[in-house]
């Protein structure tokens, strides 16, 4: 694909971001390598700190290095359930609640089993803090996000890598200067593309004060 190339996406941009919730259930069925292409240039063209772009996306396919973050993600689960004390949910259970929950619990048993894995990695800036070094890759996987929804296809952010990163950097050779941003799951999803659920904007959005709420002027 040539770099100036602009992907077809199968919605508007605004349906795109209000649909772009997290899909943590795949269909078993491999994502093309020119529809992954297109989620990477995608990350590849968003915005960073002097334009310094100090990125690299790895695509993770080694058997043995998805062991490792099978096993990653089943931690991160024990560790989850303990600490936000997580209730057994029933099979049967069909509330809300109890839906997100059996998708939580079997995308981190199925962890490294999804279709496809990448691994945001960010090089620090000298003098940055360490939220202005997320400036400079989080709006890459933004970018990579919205790509993988215009497509049809679904992805979730994890933070796996946590329990498995000292192999992670190892098998991968991640220079000792370079972090770990996040490692995303993506695959083609399980159902179907749902319009997110947020609070009403005037609770996020606000003017001049903290405590004068954004509100649209009606007559």
């Amino acid at each position: 694909m040539s770099p100036h190339e602009v992907p077809r996406v199968s919605d508007d941009l605004w349906t795109v971001m209000n649909s772009a919730s997290a899909v943590r259930r795949y269909r078993d069925e491999p994502v093309p390598d020119d529809v992954l292409e297109k989620c990477l240039l995608a990350a590849s063209w968003a915005p960073s700190g002097g334009n310094g772009q100090p990125w690299k996306f790895v695509v993770i396919r080694s058997p043995e290095l998805r062991e490792v973050i099978t096993e990653a993600a089943r931690q991160t689960w024990e560790v989850m359930k303990d600490f936000y004390r997580l209730p057994t949910v029933a099979e049967d259970a069909d509330d809300p609640k109890s839906r997100v929950l059996r998708a939580m619990a079997e995308h981190m048993h199925v962890g490294g089993g999804a279709p496809e894995l990448v691994l945001f990695c960010v090089q620090p800036q000298r003098g940055t803090t360490e939220m202005q070094q997320a400036g400079s890759i989080f709006p890459a996987v933004q970018n990579f996000l919205l790509a993988a929804r215009a497509q049809g296809l679904g992805a979730a952010i994890t933070l796996w890598h946590g329990h498995c990163e000292p192999e992670l950097r190892a098998a991968i050779g991640i220079p000792d200067d370079w972090k770990i941003a996040t490692l995303l799951t993506v695959g083609w999803p399980a159902g179907g593309h749902h319009f997110v659920s947020r609070r009403p904007l005037p609770t996020a959005a606000v003017i001049d004060t903290w405590e004068t709420p954004w509100s649209t002027n009606e007559a």
